[in-house]
């Protein structure tokens, strides 16, 4: 079990940080009112595949794994401690209420033997704590929490692989617990509980072999879970396919694991299927076939449940297209010939009622915007002039594309008959850090100047 709360720290140098996710971690949490039979936590956090999961603070047992005298197979991860919690009394807070507490919680190891041995134990979590560590009124807190400890036997650079992306340490003192890092995201001021919704876990990961459905003793009633923390199994849900655990170290060490014991209690709480637009995008050119003479193409991005979940959006000729998943991350993409008359939002869907009942279809609108590329930003010190070249994909209408530096200021307007236009401008004193080119079409992009001589 995760011990408390503590600081995000490691005693090695980390030289490069985890993957550039692929989508929101999370998509939305509960907004309250809170109720003391929660510990005036949130109830419940939602991922971007739909699934929704409250607070794990139930006593049902797991059918799998018998309890052992003074080990109950508890399918929530309990932090039963002296003078704080015991699980044979009623749970209230906050007189006997545990001081760490799970919406969700992922635990694997590689206990690799001998010489080249690992000890590598991981942990991914989304846990309800408090900020002077006992439960305490008013001290409520949540994060999300990357645990990475492991022994290294040799000096070197080691890279490990995990659902929720990769993270590279170096080592130049070996020995137990050489990689001792902990990424806790999200620890706001008491009863905030969005700043998780930033952090590195998500979607949830859930047993190949579930969903579990287990009744608590206490209360009577049957809830699904997505995981019995109890066994270790192979799980799905990792935002890059990297449903394990991979160690590559020096001298050919090689470390492996795709097993973890899973904890997270699906919640009945009726939700909007999860729909991020991550971009509208329109193009033409000319020389299309029929009346008009342009080759059009809208194309859709989005984040959404994947399959049996459905993704699609309606064009500007009004039509619905179907949009494709094609990995199980939740990524989709759908395309059209439409040519669009500007301005206009698109409509795009998500429904996945079919793997998640209560979830309910989800309409968002989004704006499309031709696309705007920075090919050059450059300025030069010695002339003291700003160059600019940028382009839109809209190629068969008279665009016009205008710059802005980092602070906001205007720069310019680019110039030029096709869709690749030019600015050079002086600047002064000192350049932008940074420009963006905007269209008047909606589009805009934004690059680092590059200062050359």
């Amino acid at each position: 079990m995760p011990s408390k709360l503590t600081p995000a720290v490691t005693l090695l140098s980390l030289i490069a940080a985890i993957h550039g996710s692929a989508q929101a971690a999370l998509f939305a949490v509960d907004q309250g009112p809170y109720s003391p039979q929660n510990g005036n936590f949130a109830q419940w956090y939602q991922d971007t595949h739909g699934r929704t999961l409250d607070l794990c603070l139930g006593k049902a047992l797991s059918s799998r794994v018998p309890s052992t005298p003074g080990v109950p197979s508890y399918m929530c991860t309990l932090a039963v401690a002296a003078g704080v919690f015991d699980d044979n009394q009623p749970t209230v807070f906050p007189t006997n209420f545990p001081d760490e507490a799970f919406w969700f919680l992922a635990d694997a190891a590689i206990p690799t033997a001998g010489a080249t041995a690992l000890n590598l134990k991981y942990t991914a979590a989304l846990e309800a704590a408090f900020g002077g560590g006992d439960p305490a009124p008013n001290d409520q807190i949540s994060f999300a929490r990357i645990r990475i400890r492991m022994d290294a036997p040799v000096a070197g650079t080691y890279t490990i692989t995990h659902p929720y992306g990769v993270d590279v340490f170096q080592v130049d003192t070996p020995g137990t617990k050489a990689i001792n890092m902990t990424r806790d995201i999200g620890i706001g001021s008491p009863g905030n509980y969005s700043g998780a919704l930033t952090g590195d876990v998500g979607p949830f990961l859930r047993s190949v072999n579930g969903p579990y459905i287990e009744t608590d003793p206490t209360t009577g009633i049957a809830s699904s879970y997505v995981g019995d923390p109890n066994l270790t199994e192979q799980v799905t849900g990792s935002p890059f396919n990297t449903n394990f655990i991979h160690v590559e170290g020096p001298n050919g060490i090689d470390g492996r694991t795709d097993v973890f014991g899973i904890t997270g209690k699906l919640s009945t709480v009726v939700r909007p299927t999860p729909t991020i637009v991550q971009r509208a995008t329109y193009s033409r050119k000319t020389g299309g076939t029929g009346n008009s003479g342009v080759q059009a193409q809208e194309d859709v991005f989005s984040l959404a449940p994947p399959p049996p979940g459905t993704s699609k959006f309606v064009d500007t000729d009004n039509a619905d297209i179907a949009m494709t998943e094609a990995d199980g991350t939740g990524s989709w993409y759908g395309q059209s010939t439409a040519n669009p008359t500007l301005p206009v939002n698109l409509q795009v869907t998500a429904d996945n009622h079919v793997a998640i009942p209560q979830n309910t279809p989800t309409t968002v609108p989004h704006a499309l915007t031709d696309l705007v590329s920075i090919d050059t930003a450059n300025y030069s010190l010695s002339s003291g002039q700003l160059t600019l070249v940028a382009s839109t994909s809209d190629a068969a209408t008279a665009t016009s594309l205008t710059a802005t530096g980092s602070s906001g200021g205007a720069i310019g307007t680019l110039s030029g008959d096709g869709a690749i236009k030019t600015l050079t401008t002086g600047i002064s004193p000192i350049p932008p850090a940074k420009v963006t080119v905007t269209s008047a079409n909606g589009g805009s992009d934004t690059e680092e100047v590059v200062i050359v001589p």
